[in-house]
């Protein structure tokens, strides 16, 4: 299972509809996590350039493409942006990694 935070950007027409009829997504974004065979963590609506940020762990990136495909077929999202988590261990490991691979890594041009 991997950790993603997902941010969500309405089309104008959505947020007018939301203003006119206010609802909460949060049991939606629930319920489409658990279909996928994951777990919504946290969800918060936020201002800028996106509406909504969620923490989700869903099984593999198959699962967060098909979230991120659904959410723009249904014509409300304008944008999604999915970035996958590390745990801080898994950070160190990839630092440590990229320590061992530096020694033999060339950059262009040298």
């Amino acid at each position: 299972m991997q950790d993603y935070l997902i941010q969500i950007s309405y089309t104008p027409e959505a947020v007018a509809r939301l203003v006119k009829n206010p609802e909460n997504r949060e049991e939606v974004a629930r319920f489409l996590m658990e279909k996928l065979g994951g777990k919504l963590k946290g969800f918060w609506v936020s201002f800028g350039e996106y509406d909504l940020v969620e923490i989700a762990t869903l099984p593999d990136n198959v699962s967060a493409e098909a979230l991120t495909m659904v959410l723009l077929a249904g014509g409300a999202v304008k944008m999604v942006r999915t970035t996958p988590l590390m745990s801080v261990n898994e950070g160190m490991e990839a630092m440590e990694k990229a320590a061992k691979l530096e020694l033999e890594y060339r950059p262009p041009g040298k």
